[in-house]
C-alpha cells in the first residue's frame, strides 16, 4: 500500500520517496513496524484475553513445574498474525502473488489453530480438535496452496525445481518433467508434488506446534528461522546474487523478504511478553501459523531441503515425538523420559530457562550453517 502510494504515485513529484523502491528499506521498516505493533498492542491483548478467561490448560502428565502456568492467557498468536499482516500489506508490492500466498499460509494455518484453541477453551481441557480433524484441515490447505503454485507454474511464474545444498548444477524438478515420456505418468508426478508439499508445509507447521511447550522457546527459535529466511528470500529473488550463488531463482520472490522481516519483528516483539516467565502463550493459533509460514516461504524460494537446517530444532522436536510414539507402540518402551525432547531435558533436571537458552543457541548455529551452504557449493 505504501509502496504504491509513495513510490508509484508520489515519487515523480518527490524524489526522496525513491527509498520505497528498495526492498532492504521496506524489509527493515516492516520488521520495525511488526516489533512495535507487538510491544504496543501486547498489554491490551493480554488484558483482553484475561477478560475473556482464555487461559492455558496444562497437560496432566507434564512436568510439575508447568502446573503453575495454568490460566496464563493463550491465543497470543492473534497478536503475532496481526503484527505480520499489517506491515506486510503496508510495505510490500501487493501485485506480487508470492506475498498473497505467504499471507494465505499464515492466516490459513492460524485459522486451524484458532479453532483448536477455541475448542480447548470451551471444553476447559487441553484437548481441542482431534488429530484427524486437524490433519484433514491442514491437508486441505496444502491442496489449495499446491493448486495455486501449479497455476503460477503454468504462467511461468514459479519453478518446480528445488535447490540442493552444496550443489550448483543439480536442481531436481518436483514434477520430474524430464522423465515424463508417457502421458500416463503425469498423475504420479503431481501426486509426488503434493506429497512433497505436505511433508514440507504440514511438517513445519506441526513441528513448531510441538516445540511451543516452554516460555519463549518457539518464539525465539522463530526469530532465528525467520531471520534466516529473510536473507534467503532476498538473495533468491536478486538476479545477480542468485546467479552468483547458483540458485534456482524465482523472479519476484525477493518481495518475500519483507514478509519474513515482519515475521522476525513480530516474533521478537511477542517474545517481550512470552519470555520466561511468560505473560501470554501463542497457542496453536500462533504456532501452526508460524510453522505453516516457514514451510510456504521455503517452497516459494526453493529452499525446502535447507529448511531442515534453518528449522533444525523444530525438526528435532518433531522427530523426538515420532520416535517416542513409534518406540512405545513397537517395543512398549520409551526412548525419552518425555516427549517432545525439551521435556526430556526438564526431566533430567535442567531448569526451564537453561533448556530454552541452549535450544536457542543450537538453533542459531544450525541457521548459520544453513546460510554458509549458499557459498559452499
Amino acid at each position: 500500500m505504501l509502496y504504491w502510494l509513495f513510490y508509484e504515485r508520489l515519487f515523480p513529484q518527490f524524489s526522496p520517496f525513491r527509498v520505497f523502491s528498495y526492498i532492504t528499506f521496506r524489509t527493515a521498516a516492516a520488521s520495525l513496524a511488526a516489533l512495535l505493533l507487538c510491544i504496543l498492542l501486547g498489554p491490551w491483548m493480554i488484558s483482553w484475553l484475561r477478560r475473556l478467561s482464555i487461559g492455558q490448560h496444562i497437560r496432566s502428565d507434564g512436568p510439575e513445574s508447568h502446573h503453575k502456568k495454568a490460566g496464563t492467557p493463550t491465543m497470543g498468536g492473534l497478536l503475532i498474525i496481526t503484527a505480520v499482516v499489517i506491515p506486510t500489506l503496508l510495505f510490500t508490492n501487493l501485485r506480487n502473488p508470492y506475498v498473497w500466498l505467504a499471507l494465505f499460509g499464515l492466516i490459513g494455518y492460524g485459522a486451524i489453530g484458532f479453532i483448536d484453541d477455541y475448542t480447548k477453551v470451551t471444553r476447559g481441557r487441553n484437548l481441542g480438535l482431534t488429530g484427524r480433524q486437524k490433519m484433514g484441515l491442514q491437508i486441505v490447505l496444502v491442496l489449495m496452496i499446491g493448486i495455486w503454485l501449479l497455476i503460477l507454474h503454468t504462467q511461468g511464474l514459479y519453478s518446480t525445481a528445488i535447490n540442493v545444498p552444496f550443489e550448483k548444477t543439480w536442481k531436481p524438478d518436483l514434477l520430474i518433467d524430464s522423465l515424463l515420456d508417457q502421458s500416463w505418468t503425469y498423475p504420479f508426478a503431481f501426486i509426488f508434488f503434493f506429497v512433497f508439499l505436505y511433508f514440507v508445509i504440514v511438517g513445519a507447521s506441526n513441528a513448531v506446534n510441538l516445540t511451543d511447550g516452554l516460555d519463549g522457546l518457539a518464539a525465539g527459535l522463530m526469530v532465528v528461522a525467520a531471520g534466516a529466511l529473510t536473507v534467503l528470500s532476498y538473495v533468491s529473488g536478486h538476479a545477480q546474487f542468485a546467479t552468483y550463488l547458483g540458485l534456482d531463482r524465482t523472479p519476484g520472490s525477493a518481495e518475500l523478504s519483507i514478509f519474513c522481516g515482519a515475521l522476525t519483528g513480530a516474533c521478537l516483539g511477542f517474545l517481550w511478553y512470552n519470555a520466561h516467565p511468560a505473560e501470554v502463550f501463542m497457542g496453536d493459533v500462533g504456532s501452526l501459523s508460524l510453522g505453516g509460514s516457514l514451510g510456504v516461504v521455503a517452497v516459494l524460494i526453493k529452499q525446502e531441503i535447507l529448511l531442515i537446517f534453518i528449522a533444525g530444532i523444530f525438526v528435532i522436536e518433531g522427530l523426538s515425538v515420532i520416535i517416542q510414539v513409534a518406540s512405545f507402540k513397537l517395543t512398549g518402551k520409551r526412548v525419552f523420559l518425555m516427549a517432545p525432547i525439551h521435556h526430556h531435558f526438564e526431566k533430567l533436571g535442567w531448569p526451564e530457562s537453561k533448556v530454552i537458552a541452549r535450544f536457542w543457541i543450537a538453533g542459531l548455529i544450525l541457521a548459520l550453517f544453513a546460510l554458509t551452504t549458499l557459498k559452499l557449493r
